[in-house]
């Protein structure tokens, strides 16, 4: 099979916590502090290998976990950090928040890689909190808990140009002849069941110029809406430059020209963008009297709309070199025009964005189904990273949210005594 989209479970992992430990040896039996600091936990990566095609690899295992850092230990001695994990995904492959679809990448190179769930900061040992006036501190700080969240993953074939076209119109064909790739073909409907890649090089020694073509699996009306096959390939056009519509001239179910505007408007629906992709026309199978008999009317109809059209039989190695060649010039130009157009933008970015991070310190408070939810990753941090057990340490919290300001948001939000608050996984009872 081939799996191009699946869902995973990342879980970096958390920081280790700091040591609570006083120096005791035989001439310092009342020695000051010594908690070392725990260690950070592993973070999460997704990295782009050529070495891989489908993800595959991600259907059957979906939940990956990082190794967390080790609790900090006497003599000030930090704890281990806990390694990193790197996933393999193929080249294509685009990466999204699975709750909020936000996009976090899209790994098209090899060796791309970005970072999906950071490691949880170690917690810091009671040697930080000594003062002058408070040389002996019992608190020692929890590791921060490693990120986590459901990530979707979509693969989107590169390539330059995609065969577009109904069922049976010829697409898997006209790749063998061109390319060396070997698709599997038959005389029926939906014979191409996954994406095929060949590769076409066209020129003289020495000057070739090479290009990807994707047989794109066939579309029908409705594939936009998800019927038959089409829903679960189209997103693999999208990276194409340059799209080959391929017409069955002979097909009497579907009559060309309404075929062609057909699937140029499964095209709109699915994508808008899609249907301003430059397009060229190969009406398929000329060798047969019904196709030559369509193929004037046809010509004229792509003439006036202004699309290129050239009349081929893919299995009768008929007009296949003369449409490559004017694909590859095609193909030349546009990618000339990127070209320039990215210089031209070069230009405009010079002076850099402005960019406006959301402070750290931010929060907000709110109430839901009569819970108290503060949400904010600096108080969330401070909240997760402090030992409820030590009396030193919800003291210190209480100071830090007071100086954050969520206490008096919380007393603005009508928080009482007895009130439940959640800060991200904890949940705290309002005292005085």
């Amino acid at each position: 099979m081939f799996y191009d989209h699946t869902k995973i479970f990342v879980k970096a992992g958390d920081g280790g916590n700091g040591s609570s430990h006083f120096r005791r040896e035989k001439f310092a039996p009342l020695g000051g502090p010594d908690g070392g600091d725990g260690g950070r936990g592993g973070s999460i990566y997704l990295e782009a290998t050529p070495n891989l095609n489908t993800l595959v690899d991600y259907r059957y295992r979906q939940q990956f976990k990082a190794v967390s850092g080790g609790p900090g230990s006497r003599q000030k001695m930090h704890g281990a950090a806990g390694d990193d994990l790197v996933l393999a995904v193929p080249c294509g492959t685009v990466i999204r928040d699975s709750e909020t679809e936000d996009l976090i990448a899209d790994l098209v190179d090899p060796g791309q890689r970005v970072m999906v769930a950071r490691g949880g900061r170690g917690g810091l040992g009671n040697v930080h909190f000594a003062t002058s006036t408070h040389q002996a501190p019992r608190e020692a700080q929890n590791g921060e808990p490693g990120a986590e969240c459901w990530l979707s993953l979509e693969l989107r074939l590169i390539a330059d140009v995609g065969l577009v076209g109904y069922p049976n119109a010829g697409k898997s064909t006209l790749l063998s002849v061109v390319t060396a790739a070997k698709p599997k073909i038959a005389d029926y409907p939906f014979t191409t069941l996954v994406p095929n890649l060949g590769v076409i090089e066209v020129g003289q020694l020495g000057d070739e110029f090479g290009f990807v073509l994707a047989d794109i699996p066939g579309l029908i009306e409705g594939a936009a809406q998800g019927h038959g096959l089409g829903h679960e390939f189209l997103r693999h056009i999208k990276r194409t430059r340059l799209l080959v519509h391929l017409i069955d001239g002979s097909s009497y179910e579907h009559e060309p020209w309404a075929s062609f505007l057909a699937i140029n408007q499964e095209l709109r629906e699915y994508d808008e963008h899609l249907a301003t992709r430059p397009q060229i026309i190969a009406f398929n199978k000329i060798d047969l009297p019904d196709a030559q008999e369509r193929w004037e009317a046809f010509k004229v109809k792509a003439d006036a709309a202004g699309y290129a059209v050239f009349a081929i039989s893919a299995a009768a190695h008929q007009g296949t070199k003369e449409l490559m060649q004017y694909v590859s010039f095609r193909l030349r130009e546009i990618q000339h025009e990127e070209a320039e157009r990215a210089a031209q933008q070069a230009l405009v970015d010079l002076e850099g964005p402005v960019l406006r991070p959301v402070p750290e310190d931010a929060f907000t408070v709110s109430k839901e189904n009569g819970v108290f939810v503060v949400r904010g990753r600096r108080v969330e941090r401070a909240v997760a990273m402090t030992n409820q057990d030590s009396y030193e340490g919800m003291d210190r919290l209480q100071v830090t949210i007071g100086k954050m300001g969520v206490t008096k948001a919380l007393e603005d939000a009508g928080v009482q005594v007895g009130d439940l608050v959640r800060f991200g996984k904890v949940e705290l009872y309002w005292g005085e």
